[in-house]
């Protein structure tokens, strides 16, 4: 029997990384949000609306028993609403300090790998509501996505 020799491989330099994210648009803008943060993404929903809630609340909805708060991410990155007859808003389930949310965009995307060398940070140009809940941008199929910070997204006094 012939013994064969094996290199060890080389470990792989820190800029091949990747991260995960699950795309989604909003507003004709393409986002991403971390895939290790989405619990569950849900076609449209019902949504119960909640009194005195604030704007970027939609409303709640039932996820397998548990109460979900949906937000309206057009709402809370000041875009314009839905246009009437406009297909319903996907869900993206996410949970937060112990408690589910639902974040309401307009199509959801695929889950991409993206490599860490092509991350940037939030362009000088970018809104300065969106630079407070983005992390900074991704370059991807020659477009450039959004990377959303769910906590931010979350924080309605932040932004």
């Amino acid at each position: 029997m012939q013994s064969v020799q094996t290199q060890p491989s080389p470990a792989r330099p820190a800029d091949d990384a990747t991260q995960v994210f699950l795309t989604l648009t909003v507003g004709g803008k393409p986002c991403a949000v971390p895939a290790l943060s989405v619990r569950d993404v849900l076609g449209p929903q019902t949504i119960t609306r909640i009194p005195l809630a604030p704007p970027e609340v939609a409303g709640s909805l039932n996820l397998r028993g548990r109460i979900v708060t949906a937000i309206d991410l057009r709402r809370r990155l000041s875009l314009p609403p839905r246009e009437a007859g406009a297909p319903r808003p996907m869900s993206i389930v996410v949970e937060q300090n112990g408690e589910l949310y639902s974040l309401l965009s307009d199509a959801v995307g695929d889950v991409v790998p993206l490599a860490a060398k092509d991350a940037a940070p939030n362009p000088p140009t970018l809104d300065p509501l969106w630079a407070a809940v983005s992390k900074g941008v991704h370059r991807q199929d020659g477009r450039l996505l959004i990377v959303l910070d769910v906590e931010r997204v979350l924080d309605f006094g932040q932004a």
